[in-house]
């Protein structure tokens, strides 16, 4: 073995004992002592001040960020006669998270406990149509049996229920987080891992958040090479729409933040590789996925697709190779930084932006697009997992910018034996080279794909709620990236010199902690069980009272590093 293969092999024992899945050990056996030590809540007299800054709304405090639902829930537990909304709200998210076969008998114990009068946990604020509703449609046990109920109980939790939680402990908990999720963050709380590939501006590698041992993955982009290939707007669109975007479907920013040379977006690590590397290297004898394969994949990338649509975000890059695959054999989406975020009050948008043999007829002729450029780049990529190539080229042909324009604009796809009739009807469906023939994203969501036959075995409230097996799961002793050697190294940036203004856009980009992921974090690797102590019989703790402040040292009172 020579030099290069065997610093793979350390780097690939290292990554995947980091891991814990040979030995089965708990990442958070992992963690480093000095930093997880950091991790403390302040007194309630530092952080009380951000009650004027922070958006308090309900629905971003008890429905969006998930440590803010989490102390909201323990106030309803805390408060007898609220335990009949909050489990109401707990067992509909129970019931859209069941198997088909347990469903109908979910529904009739939600009807039993929270809709009979008699019943302990009645919910009197529930109107009687809905109620008739769902009795009517209980036996069905559909996907949106519950939703106007659930409606109903956020509507009342919304009101008295969220006033008094304002005024309590609870809420003051809740400024504690927001005050620690705040706090700076920076390259020393990560262990680096090896380099998982390469992107336009620099690596990518695997890292592990020192203080709570969870796995990530490391964008990092060069400062200088950013500069000279004028890649601050792409950087910048990137980071703010991965801020804005929360999806199973979209891989997640946890942090962003700066080094010396380089600016680092932590986001969620994907252990599976990307779907070139599956198509073509895992089996070099039999290339390409089996058509439920395929299916599944194409079924959970429409789903990251419609939510970007959803948010007026057109992706513009999709290719197998920036579709990732996790430890239990999902996919998401990944690279948005050729992405475009419609402005309001536009529908269109124009530019040349994507990868060759990927990009649609409508942007290849200068022509303005909107979200239907995503689904023939969708085509291409469905009919590459089938065929094991793109199908305006050879596999392995080398084909001029301008020729492969003239195919993509002029020639008919032709489908291989192995094309079932379905795949032929989405694949046509997806690559007609007029837009209004094409299909996508349409009324505001791509129900008109889903609908069509080649999906007929997904089952997509199962697909959404993440609980449908993946056709595939990835080895855990495996590392599915390239070898170090072939990933390569970046040369240098010579003649670049950074300014102020230089600066200042690096300091607008690391903006730190990104809140719904780091607070998913703190409650995954059980930090906020650790943090999240009460007083006696659940009283106020000393940290949250004012007056605790004059009652001990100063020393005494807690606040992160």
């Amino acid at each position: 073995m020579d030099i290069g293969g065997l610093t793979t092999v350390v780097a690939n024992s290292a990554y995947i004992n980091a891991r814990g899945s040979i030995d089965g050990t708990n990442s958070a056996a992992a963690r480093d002592k000095k930093y997880h030590s950091r991790l403390k809540l302040p007194h309630i007299t530092v952080c009380e001040g951000l009650r004027d800054s922070l958006d308090l709304a309900f629905d971003t405090v008890c429905v969006e960020e998930p440590i803010g639902k989490r102390l909201f829930r323990e106030f309803l537990d805390a408060n007898k006669e609220y335990h009949g909304p909050c489990r109401l709200w707990k067992d509909i998210e129970n019931y859209d998270l069941a198997e088909d076969s347990e469903r109908a008998q979910k529904a009739s114990k939600i009807v039993q406990r929270y809709m009979d009068p008699a019943a302990k946990h009645y919910c009197p604020y529930l109107p009687e149509d809905v109620i008739a509703k769902v009795k009517e449609g209980q036996e069905a046990a559909g996907d949106d049996l519950f939703a106007a109920a659930l409606a109903t109980t956020l509507d009342y939790l919304r009101e008295a229920p969220f006033t008094f939680f304002m005024e309590s402990m609870y809420l003051k908990r809740f400024l504690q987080w927001k005050w620690l999720e705040m706090q700076p963050i920076d390259a020393e709380w990560f262990l680096d891992f090896r380099v998982l590939g390469k992107g336009g501006f620099g690596e990518v590698s695997a890292c592990q958040m020192k203080a709570t041992g969870k796995l990530y993955a490391c964008k990092k982009l060069n400062k200088k090479r950013l500069k000279k290939r004028k890649g601050y707007e792409g950087a910048m669109v990137e980071k703010r729409i991965l801020e804005k975007v929360h999806s199973r479907f979209i891989v997640s920013l946890a942090y962003a933040f700066q080094t010396k040379e380089e600016l680092c977006l932590v986001m969620t690590i994907m252990n599976g590789g990307d779907l070139k590397y599956h198509i073509y290297l895992v089996d070099e004898n039999n290339p390409g996925f089996e058509e439920p394969r395929a299916c599944f994949y194409i079924a959970q990338i429409i789903q990251g697709l419609e939510h970007l649509h959803q948010k007026r975000i057109i992706y513009r890059d999709l290719k197998p190779e920036n579709v990732l695959l996790d430890n239990d054999g999902n996919v998401r989406i990944s690279d948005l930084g050729l992405a475009v975020e419609l402005k309001e009050g536009k529908t269109m948008t124009k530019g040349y932006a994507g990868t060759p043999g990927y990009m649609p007829p409508e942007m290849l002729k200068g022509e303005k697009y909107d979200a239907c450029v995503d689904y023939f780049s969708l085509g291409v990529t469905l009919f590459e997992f089938l065929a094991a190539k793109n199908p305006f080229r050879n596999r392995g042909e080398k084909v001029e910018r301008e020729e492969m324009k003239e195919r993509m604009l002029t020639r008919e796809v032709d489908y291989p034996d192995n094309f079932s009739q379905n795949a032929k009807l989405l694949c046509g469906g997806l690559l007609a080279k007029e837009v209004e023939k094409r299909l996508g994203f349409k009324n505001g969501s791509c129900d008109e794909i889903r609908a069509h036959p080649f999906f007929s075995g997904i089952n997509w409230r199962k697909l959404n709620a993440g609980i449908l097996p993946p056709p595939f799961v990835p080895d855990p002793r495996v590392v599915y990236a390239k070898s170090l050697d072939d990933v390569g190294a970046f040369s240098s940036v010579k003649g670049v010199n950074l300014e102020d203004a230089d600066r200042s856009f690096f300091d607008e980009f690391s903006s730190g902690n990104i809140s719904i992921p780091w607070q998913e974090e703190m409650i995954d690797m059980g930090i906020y069980r650790e943090l999240n102590v009460w007083g006696p019989d659940g009283g106020v703790p000393d940290d949250l009272r004012r007056e605790s402040i004059l009652e001990q040292p100063k020393s005494s009172t807690c606040c992160a590093s």
